[in-house]
């Protein structure tokens, strides 16, 4: 029984429909929430910097799509596990072209596809397109890792970090928190300050950048849900769910 479950979780018709399904709610979770701006002028920022690196953290992933505008060109970096293919098909149906790979720069950096999807981030960005990815890696949750540093300083493009959050969601009780964000509420879109990383970065530079780039983001998170009117889920790292 097991095995007839994890091969259909497993099969094109299934992750096909389920990521069809999950754009669809998506949307409606976009359009029956009032979201707001920080700053106000976010888009005045950050669109005479594109491309840049859009940086979020791991289980705040599910509102990003819509960070875009309808002229704004984006790729987002998905794993190539099947749990990414879900994701992959959803991002998709939401207008946003995939790369596929891992954004760890640990030991499965090769197996993962990590070498030839950091070509092609870097390659996305040369051609215009703003390129999204999580600063963590998995199992490392809220700790930001070094590749998207790598990514900024070899494409010389300017990471921009945010956070998007939701007053209402469900907040699972994994690895990385996974906040699954529900229609008729509040929406907040909080961008963080941007981070340039000069071509000669030596590794203590590069350290210092990527401690920068955790602290923003933890920061952005923070802003995001008490905009929405729930701080207390970001005040707290133990606290685990959230309610509708």
């Amino acid at each position: 029984m097991r095995k007839l479950l994890r091969n259909l979780l497993r099969s094109r018709w299934f992750q096909q429909s389920a990521g069809l399904l999950a754009a669809g709610f998506l949307w409606l979770v976009w359009r029956t929430n009032r979201f707001s701006y920080d700053p106000e002028d976010v888009y005045d920022i950050v669109e005479p910097q594109m491309p840049v690196v859009l940086a979020f953290w791991h289980g705040q992933h599910f509102m990003t799509p819509f960070i875009r505008r309808a002229h704004h060109r984006g790729k987002v970096l998905i794993s190539r596990h099947r749990d990414g293919e879900f994701n992959a098909l959803a991002a998709e149906r939401l207008g946003i072209e995939t790369i596929r790979g891992s954004g760890d720069h640990g030991s499965a950096f090769n197996r993962k596809g990590g070498v030839g999807a950091f070509k092609e981030m870097v390659r996305a960005l040369e051609e215009g397109y703003n390129v999204a990815l999580t600063a963590d890696v998995p199992k490392r949750s809220r700790i930001a890792g070094l590749g998207i540093i790598m990514l900024a300083r070899e494409s010389g493009r300017t990471i921009m970090p945010f956070a998007m959050a939701t007053s209402r969601f469900i907040r699972l009780n994994n690895w990385d928190r996974t906040t699954i964000n529900l229609p008729f509420g509040r929406g907040a879109l909080v961008g963080g300050e941007p981070i340039s990383v000069p071509s000669d970065a030596d590794a203590q530079m590069m350290e210092m950048l990527r401690a920068r780039l955790e602290a923003t983001l933890n920061d952005a998170t923070r802003r995001a849900y008490a905009k929405v009117g729930r701080p207390q889920f970001e005040a707290d790292p133990e606290y685990q769910t959230g309610h509708a």
